[in-house]
């Protein structure tokens, strides 16, 4: 079919009839693929097909939707760039046969591991599908850290939860740990590194954290790379994503169903991608319909048109329109929409509802609109368009990274140095180092105070950016910008750096100090551990609400501004000095409050049964 898309002839429908008819009429049922759920006979479908003919993308988009566990529309163009990674863009019938083979016998696994083949002893949900299982109790287990305890156990995820059972002294697996992925619980996935006692050493880990639990991270050894790590998170991603679509769209029954399928079947052809082809497509170019929206600029748009698609279609599951009485015109204008969770339940995947299962009526409806652009197309067609830019962005900033941090310091100088001149030069005016200047700038400073016009220098300063820019726009003619030179500066040996390391820590953790004594005098205040204090506090706080709320506050903000900038005037410097001093002698004198430390108590918290 796709061949007849890209080429039509009159040999290839031949072939192509033939084929049909020699499978309708169920010839070659002994066929060694006889298994496959995509056609009978792949072997004789070889064989007919001419090796020379390739298919494009453009055919391949429009007819592999039409098997919902093929392809679906939102990722179908990554797809095939996926498994025509190592052809030029042209999909031939051995790869494709590869595709379909790989699929099936995920497929088939999945449908294994539900029928309780080599399955974890879980208590599943009824409509809940395990996608993945990771980890065997004596070789390549899955490593759980939390803090800096460390279990080997078993992984398995499905499309509600993560499962993790630890592994026994007896080899044998404990109470599964759940992790859910379904219900609101602010959790974050993100790829992280792990180690022996908590050190970041080996970056083959996903973190996952949760408003029930603290970070627990899941390593996945690997000798070499880390795919495993990451088809794992995107897994994980897509099933959260999914879950996030259904509550914000409020989905329930057959909708809901139907999203979740969409991850499902999304989640085991990423699988067939990585096994068959060795390859994880991932961020602009992933497989996986969920995590694409999310990544894509505008991809809130392709999630409401998939989400206007099932409240269109979803009248027809609940017998509130008659097909029969539709006419042709108006179902050749509906949204195609492939049936995901149909195709599950037909696979013995899925189980739904009596009131949620479609009757076979209803999908007399072709799924696949020809010579047409559904809407979820036309918003990925917008969303694609928007994410060339992005990832020319992003290109720029690949260029423009440095790791050291000297370097990085280098180049927050230079971009800033225009600010931190004018910094330098208002320090040196409220410095009174040269009285007339300061003066000058004084006098200048109270007249458009006093005229208004102060309030009118942030406005001014956008209008006169926006001109900078517009005159930028007319004078360079898209030529590109030039290279901002900076000087390195010279590079430090490890003992220097760490000696750097320690001293800056050392000065953190002086100013942390610092701001605790401050709070605890503060809290001591606001306790009246000192009497006397307190009433001197507290008067002046009674002063400064009576000032905020009889004085305008542009006169409050003049005032600070001008008190701040004459306080080094040298009419002022002396008697500045001193209340400065008293302020000090008088802050000197307050005590902090008293603090106790206790221990923390030792919990297991890990072996709570949910997350």
């Amino acid at each position: 079919m796709m061949l007849a898309w890209e080429a039509p002839d009159e040999e290839t429908d031949a072939v192509f009839q033939k084929t049909a008819f020699s499978v309708l009429r169920g010839d070659d049922a002994d066929d060694d693929d006889s298994g496959s759920i995509f056609y009978s006979s792949p072997t004789q479908m070889a064989i007919q097909v001419d090796g020379r003919r390739t298919v494009g993308p453009e055919a391949f988009a429009k007819i592999a939707p039409a098997c919902p566990a093929m392809a679906h529309p939102i990722t179908v163009r990554n797809l095939f760039d996926a498994i025509t990674n190592s052809t030029g863009g042209r999909l031939h019938f051995l790869i494709y046969h590869k595709y379909l083979r790989i699929l099936n016998e995920a497929f088939c696994s999945a449908k294994r591991v539900l029928g309780g083949h080599r399955a974890p002893a879980l208590q599943l949900s009824d409509d809940e599908v395990i996608l993945d299982i990771h980890g065997a109790a004596t070789t390549k287990p899955v490593l759980q850290h939390i803090g800096t305890s460390t279990w080997p156990g078993r992984l398995t995820l499905t499309n509600h939860a993560l499962y993790f059972e630890a592994i026994g002294v007896d080899f044998s697996y404990g109470e599964a740990v759940v992790y859910d992925l379904a219900r609101d619980l602010k959790q974050s996935v993100k790829r992280e590194s792990t180690g022996p006692w908590g050190a970041h050493l080996f970056d083959k880990a996903v973190m996952y954290k949760s408003s029930l639990t603290e970070p627990v991270f899941f390593e996945f050894p690997q000798f070499k790379g880390h795919t495993r790590r990451d088809y794992w998170f995107a897994a994980i991603k897509e099933v959260l994503h999914a879950h996030k679509f259904i509550r914000k769209y409020k989905l329930a029954g057959f909708q809901k169903a139907e999203a979740l399928s969409v991850a499902t079947l999304g989640i085991l052809r990423y699988r067939t991608v990585k096994e068959g082809f060795h390859i994880l497509p991932a961020h602009f170019k992933t497989i996986l319909a969920f995590n694409l929206a999310e990544k894509l600029p505008k991809g809130d748009k392709i999630l409401e048109a998939l989400y206007g698609q099932l409240k269109q279609h979803c009248p027809r599951f609940r017998g509130g329109q008659d097909l029969g009485q539709s006419s042709s015109e108006e179902l050749m204008l509906a949204d195609p929409f492939p049936l995901s969770a149909y195709t599950m339940v037909t696979m013995g995947l899925l189980k739904l509802k009596e009131e949620d299962n479609a009757e076979e009526r209803d999908f007399a409806v072709r799924d696949v609109q020809i010579g047409g652009t559904s809407s979820v197309q036309m918003a990925l067609e917008r969303s694609v368009g928007y994410s060339g830019r992005v990832e020319a962005a992003r290109a720029t900033l690949d260029q423009v990274r440095v790791e050291d941090i000297d370097t990085n310091v280098a180049v927050l100088k230079e971009l800033l140095f225009p600010l931190i001149e004018i910094g330098k030069r208002l320090l040196a005016l409220s410095g009174w180092e040269e009285p007339f200047k300061s003066y000058v700038f004084l006098l200048c400073f109270l007249y458009m105070a006093y005229s208004g016009w102060i309030w009118l220098m942030f406005p001014g300063f956008l209008l006169g950016s926006t001109i900078f820019m517009l005159w930028n726009k007319h004078y360079r003619h898209g030529r590109s910008v030039g290279a901002f030179e900076i000087i390195t500066p010279p590079r430090r040996r490890t003992v220097e750096q760490l000696l750097a390391l320690q001293q800056a820590i050392s000065q953190l953790e002086a100013h942390v100090q610092a701001g605790n004594i401050f709070l605890l005098k503060l809290r001591s205040l606001m306790l009246a551990a000192f009497p006397q204090s307190t009433n001197r506090v507290a008067a002046a706080l009674v002063a400064v609400a009576a000032i905020f709320t009889f004085v305008p506050l542009r006169t409050i903000v003049l005032l600070i501004l001008l008190e701040e900038y004459t306080r080094q005037m040298p009419v002022r410097k002396k008697s500045s000095e001193k209340l400065v001093r008293r302020l000090r002698e008088w802050w000197l004198r307050i005590p902090a409050a008293p603090v106790q430390l206790v221990k923390p108590r030792e919990t297991r918290r890990w072996r709570s049964r949910l997350r």
